[in-house]
């Protein structure tokens, strides 16, 4: 982010989000742009709304987390957990509806800890946006795997709702409990099998997508053997894979960290991996007939749409937002999937 904020110094430059809160004096050293507070566009988007091109709304239920993670910079910015009030979020949902949004994302650092700090659950608010009136789908964002441990048969429950996508994005970090224990990540590598397990068991085709951490100081070879072998065993489709970097003020940046070349070697095995049960995702939907949602558009003479799984579907057609049908997969491009209207 310094690189590209120095590529645009001779420019007016406005900067938001967790970065400028707690690395200010590294931004400044680059450029001198104009800051937006995250809270003044969260308070700004109750007027404004949230509403993006095409039919996709986003509703951010909380910001803050109740983690403590060795490495991360984000909880010094944005502090612990604060949940919206549930009868708000539920009137953002129905705003959005209102001005003809289709796909509804439930945002927030770690969504499962909605609640928390107000005594209630988040899958008693997934059940109460079900709930609400109308036509649309629900996409839930990123829940942290310690969070969803303690709410998992509710959650599960809650996802029985055909409003709801089975998508699921559960950040692991690590297939190694050594490594996840010096991450503070308050979950072990069996807590994670189990929340892919009981998901998988009522929703076998679920898209599950998961975040990793490479070259962690101190990881060995045989630690990250055992991530290869998580990610494996999980299957997880749509991995974001990042290589390590220390961040200032956090508990891990007093830590040695791995030569580069060692992070960015770790980095492609993983990524070769998950590319590969990518495709095998993909392959098993070849030939099937899925029901399928216009959520946007990329480019003319085509349609990007979902799945109930939140597969990635390019109809090459142009189709309104929120248009629904049924649509035959014919082809793998890894990342999304061809289909035809039958």
């Amino acid at each position: 982010m310094l690189r590209r904020l120095e590529e645009f110094a001779d420019r007016d430059l406005y900067v938001t989000g967790c970065m400028p809160l707690v690395q200010m004096d590294e931004i400044r050293s680059v450029c001198n742009p104009r800051v937006i507070h995250p809270d003044e566009i969260q308070e700004r988007s109750g007027s404004i709304g949230t509403r993006g091109p095409g039919a996709t709304g986003v509703v951010q239920v909380a910001s803050g987390c109740v983690g403590r993670c060795s490495y991360c910079i984000t909880r010094l910015a944005r502090g612990r957990l604060r949940s919206a009030p549930a009868e708000a979020v539920l009137d953002a949902v129905r705003g959005l509806l209102a001005s003809g949004a289709y796909e509804i994302q439930v945002t927030g650092q770690d969504v499962a800890a909605w609640g928390l700090d107000r005594g209630e659950s988040f899958p008693d608010l997934l059940r109460g946006i079900s709930g609400i009136l109308g036509r649309f789908a629900i996409r839930v964002g990123m829940m942290h795997p310690a969070s969803v441990t303690g709410i998992l048969d509710d959650l599960v429950e809650a996802f029985h709702s055909e409003k709801v996508f089975r998508f699921l994005h559960l950040p692991v970090q690590s297939g190694s409990d050594t490594v996840l224990e010096r991450m503070q990540r308050g979950y072990t590598a069996a807590d994670v099998v189990r929340i892919v397990d009981a998901f998988r068991e009522e929703f076998p085709d679920m898209m599950i997508s998961s975040d990793f951490i490479t070259g962690f100081p101190g990881e060995t070879a045989e630690e990250f053997q055992e991530t290869l072998e998580l990610l494996r065993r999980c299957e997880f489709v749509k991995v974001n894979v990042t290589r390590y970097s220390r961040r200032p003020g956090t508990p891990a940046a007093a830590l040695k960290d791995l030569p580069d070349r060692l992070r960015k070697e770790r980095s492609r095995a993983l990524l070769v991996e998950a590319n590969r049960i990518y495709d095998r995702y993909n392959e098993r939907w070849m030939g099937r007939v899925t029901p399928v949602v216009a959520t946007e558009k990329n480019v003319p003479g085509s349609t990007v749409c979902r799945n109930p799984c939140y597969l990635n579907v390019v109809i090459r057609d142009d189709l309104p937002p929120g248009f629904s049908g049924r649509a035959l997969i014919t082809g793998n491009h890894r990342h999304y999937v061809i289909g035809e209207l039958v």
